[in-house]
């Protein structure tokens, strides 16, 4: 960081940085994107369309549910991943043998679920679950008006929770009974009859389940679960089931997750917010409170943009979807607002006090000398060490799964297959680099410096805080993730500390940019790749904006500089010390 009032400089990058850029890259793709690229299955194939889900689940629908469409139909197509089943694959290292015994084909764990949402009220609940690849039927759920609960798609994919779960099978059959109803769907799907086992226990909320123990995953053998409603097949589920011992866990770990969330990240970064309102006052002469409007205004924008593009793929005409929806996006525009208002904040206390405490500029303004190429030049720097961490991410990965065995499963609600356009899934990476850099490097360290004495152990505080907010992703065992983010938090700080603010955001941005924009290319629809690629140069885009909006020799020079502690130019007569106008 460059002392406050001195023209602007940043810091050179030395060659052996980029050195280990380029490792760093190169760790990354032979060890994140490679494996991506050559795993077996439908990895290499293109989703099918949500029009063309939709017009295979109509139909099916037609021609095996009694479904009869009518005008004003709408069928809401979404992603739904078996999140316990695949991290039980992944856990056991059994996904390779499931693509290769090509079960993903007829069992996929990843589906397009298409559901009617109907004008009229014929049906409480009629959907058809899709193979997401082929377009192939993977199983259904139909439950005539009068006889279930209205199904809640909104709720249902923002929570993970099995739409199918409210669906009462209709106990007064006999066994007999619902075996001569469950026969044609086993016929379809190509059961052997010689092989199934009926369960007469254990069988949930499930009516009858069959089992086929000749075809097993590791422990989970393949089953065909039903449930009946006024004299048919309500509801069919053929695959696999993670076992019990493996659900109990992930529940344990998303307990404690969820606690280390509330006091190590909620708690911590609310008490970060109300210091940093204290101390944007106590610090008022030193820095300015119209500097953080813009991007706080940009920053909220964003999340409102970001809960746009999520929820109208879910949500249908019904009354209680609407109101769910309506409820969600309330509860999202004031979410938005506290965590705008929290970044405003930590970056007025943050530049205060870095410039009032130790006469740094952590964060310039635009027209001081040398701004634009300042920017640029940190950009360079941002780019270079996101490399760095990719590859620092790479080995703690290889490190963690070799010493805590860690594992990651899917996550539907945050995928971009439920976005209106997945295409605009990267700008949650503006999000993640503005804001945590703001709260957690630039208010952060120098406020737990005043109180424990220490760059080092504030960084590492603010470090912790900021990886237990992580702890809620899908990554077992949970204390896996704050350990990596742990090491690369720190390279963030040593980043802020070395760079300043306006790097170490890009820094943040790059990083999270390439992971996302890798995600939209692995899609492999046209327009994906090309967002994707577009995601990965943005940075550099929006840095060299700034840099032609200010280059050298068009800076306007300030009337007063603020020097922080000690005398220097401005302390004389005229404005007072350490005072910007």
């Amino acid at each position: 960081m460059n002392p406050v009032g001195h023209p602007l400089h940043q810091r050179p990058i030395s060659r052996s940085l980029v050195i280990s850029g380029l490792i760093g890259l190169v760790l990354f793709i032979l060890f994140q994107i490679v494996p991506s690229l050559t795993q077996e299955g439908f990895v290499s194939e293109p989703a099918i369309s949500k029009s063309e889900a939709r017009e295979k689940a109509v139909l099916f629908a037609a021609k095996q549910l009694g479904y009869i469409p009518e005008p004003g139909d709408h069928w809401i197509v979404t992603y739904k991943s078996d999140s316990s089943f695949y991290g039980y694959m992944s856990r056991e290292s059994l996904l390779d043998d499931y693509s290769k015994r090509k079960l993903d084909r007829l069992y996929p764990f990843d589906t397009f679920h298409a559901s009617l949402d109907s004008q009229d009220d014929k049906w409480a609940n009629l959907a058809v679950d899709l193979n997401m690849y082929t377009g192939a039927p993977a199983g259904f759920t139909r439950v005539p008006a009068g006889t279930g609960k209205k199904a809640n798609e909104t709720v249902a994919v923002l929570s993970g929770k099995d739409d199918t779960a409210d669906v009462i099978s209709d106990a007064s059959l006999t066994p007999q009974q619902k075996e001569r109803l469950a026969e044609p769907w086993l016929k379809k799907w190509g059961a052997d009859p010689s092989r199934l086992e009926r369960n007469s226990s254990s069988t949930g909320s499930y009516g009858l389940i069959y089992t086929d123990h000749s075809v097993k995953v590791g422990e989970a053998p393949l089953r065909y679960a039903f449930k009946f409603t006024t004299g048919e097949v309500s509801v069919f589920k053929p695959g696999f089931s993670a076992p019990e011992w493996h659900t109990a866990y992930v529940e344990k770990q998303t307990s404690s997750a969820t606690r280390f969330t509330l006091f190590g990240y909620g708690l911590p970064t609310f008490a970060l917010g109300v210091l940093a309102l204290i101390y944007s006052i106590l610090r008022r002469k030193h820095t300015s409170f119209a500097r953080g409007v813009f991007l706080s205004i940009v920053h909220f924008a964003i999340m409102m943009i970001s809960t746009y593009n999520m929820l109208p793929e879910t949500t249908g005409t019904g009354m209680e979807d609407r109101i769910t929806s309506i409820v969600m996006f309330v509860i999202y525009t004031l979410y938005s607002l506290l965590m705008s208002s929290l970044l405003y904040f930590s970056l007025v206390g943050g530049n205060g006090l870095w410039r009032k405490e130790e006469g740094l500029n952590p964060w310039p303004r635009a027209k001081e000398p040398g701004y634009g190429k300042y920017v640029m030049d940190s950009v360079y720097a941002g780019y270079v060490w996101a490399f760095v961490l990719l590859g620092v991410q790479t080995l703690m990965f290889i490190i963690l799964q070799y010493t805590l065995h860690n594992w990651s499963t899917t996550d539907a609600s945050q995928s971009p297959y439920n976005m209106r356009y997945a295409w605009l899934l990267p700008i949650v990476a503006w999000l993640a680099g503005l804001s945590e850099e703001a709260v957690y490097r630039l208010f952060g360290i120098r406020m737990l410096k005043k109180i424990v004495r220490s760059t080092l152990i504030a960084s590492l505080i603010t470090t912790i805080v900021w990886a237990f907010g992580h702890t809620l992703y899908p990554i077992y065992p949970i204390s896996s993730r704050p350990i990596e983010l742990t090491v690369i938090g720190l390279l963030f700080s040593y980043i802020f500390l070395r760079y300043g603010f306006i790097a170490v955001m890009f820094s943040h941005v790059v990083f999270d940019s390439i992971l996302m924009g890798a995600t939209l290319i692995f899609m492999r629809e046209p327009v994906n790749v090309a967002a994707g690629l577009i995601t990965i140069v943005m940075p550099f885009i929006v840095g060299y904006i700034v840099y032609r909006f200010n280059p050298p020799g068009r800076e306007r020079k300030p009337q007063s500089l603020d020097l922080g502690p000690g005398p220097g130019p401005g302390s004389g007569p005229g404005p007072e010390p350490g005072t910007i106008v």
